[in-house]
């Protein structure tokens, strides 16, 4: 018989030998606050849980002397047990259970005296009340009622009760009657032990889809790390060779170096700088022939391809096009440009 036990009744004994084999037949245990849950709700939480995890209810005291038998870091989960607390049993992870009790919260009216969970906001508008005593009772909770239409109705929004205030009775019998219910019931985990480590509400409240978008953004940004960084994985290594044969390309095409790759590019480019010089002329009197009109018209449609050429390269398929483009407007260009400078 454990030393902590002996001199507890039979049936006390028992509670905490039950408590100990949950704690030892299953990966994480956990302490929930059950305050202020009605017997109802409790039942339907347990049938929500069935086949996942099993709610233990027991004395303070008596989850205390499991606790402390069973000694090591499960023992600091007594620093958590407090109020009306229980003991949940499951191999699940502590964060899917953090995730399934969240579930099973339902909202409720506020008591008088209860903590406002978060800031308690009346929005304006119509409400189905006739006019009545009831506008005075909202107004003397700093609620804005006036009579309209022959019922009663909320002037503008207005925040009653602020979150981590406590809510007075008035104010508590105005929100039933308006049906506003703040009070988020159900098993609150106050603390859950998994793998020797204590996990408490703060690290287990999790944004998943925000969660997820920063792990999207973290590999986006190694990704481009990697490739401005030129240091070569598996994943990289095709976009940093890309990126090197696009950079060659341009100081090939800028230093006017004829390589069978890239003097198609140098040629268009002159065309496109003929062109507009060829239109810059035209503004200052000079008459351009319809071979040189024709041109610089298709060169201006095409601006957006030819103003960015590095872009361009990334879409292969966009290529042949595009270079059937230059090759059409090169033949109309120089002729023009023979016609323009004699």
């Amino acid at each position: 018989m454990a030393l902590y036990t002996h001199h507890l009744p039979r049936w006390k004994r028992e509670e905490v030998e039950e408590i100990k084999h949950g704690i030892e037949e299953h990966t994480l245990v956990g302490v929930v606050d059950m305050y202020g849950i009605p017997a109802s709700q409790v039942q339907q939480i347990r049938r929500n849980l069935r086949g996942t995890a099993r709610v233990k209810m027991a004395r303070n005291t008596l989850i205390e002397h499991a606790l402390n038998e069973l000694g090591g870091s499960v023992a600091s989960l007594n620093d958590h047990a407090e109020g009306q607390s229980a003991l949940i049993f499951t191999n699940e992870n502590p964060f899917k259970l953090f995730k399934l009790l969240e579930k099973t919260k339902t909202k409720m009216a506020a008591k008088p005296g209860e903590t406002a969970p978060e800031d308690i906001v009346i929005p304006k508008g119509p409400t189905s009340f006739k006019p009545g005593p009831i506008v005075g009772e909202l107004q003397q909770v700093g609620i804005p009622a006036a009579i309209e239409g022959g019922k009663v109705k909320i002037r503008e929004t207005k925040t009653v009760v602020k979150k981590g205030e406590v809510i007075n009775k008035k104010v508590a019998e105005a929100l039933v009657k308006l049906g506003v219910k703040p009070m988020d019931v159900g098993l609150i985990l106050q603390a859950a032990y998994y793998r020797e480590t204590i996990f408490t509400p703060d690290l287990l409240a999790i944004d998943e889809d925000a969660y997820a978008n920063n792990i999207v953004l973290a590999a986006q940004q190694a990704f481009n790390l990697s490739v401005n960084a030129v240091i070569p994985t598996r994943l990289t290594v095709a976009a940093i060779i890309g990126k090197a044969v696009r950079e060659a390309r341009n100081v090939g095409v800028e230093a006017s170096i004829y390589e069978k790759d890239i003097v198609d590019l140098i040629i268009g480019r002159a065309q496109r700088e003929m062109l507009a010089v060829a239109l810059a002329a035209q503004g200052r009197g000079f008459e351009l022939d319809e071979a040189t009109l024709k041109a610089a018209s298709a060169a201006t449609a095409a601006a957006p391809a030819a103003a960015a050429p590095a872009a361009a390269e990334e879409k292969p398929e966009e290529e042949e096009t595009e270079e059937e483009k230059k090759e059409e407007d090169e033949e109309g260009g120089m002729a023009g440009l023979g016609a323009l400078f004699g």
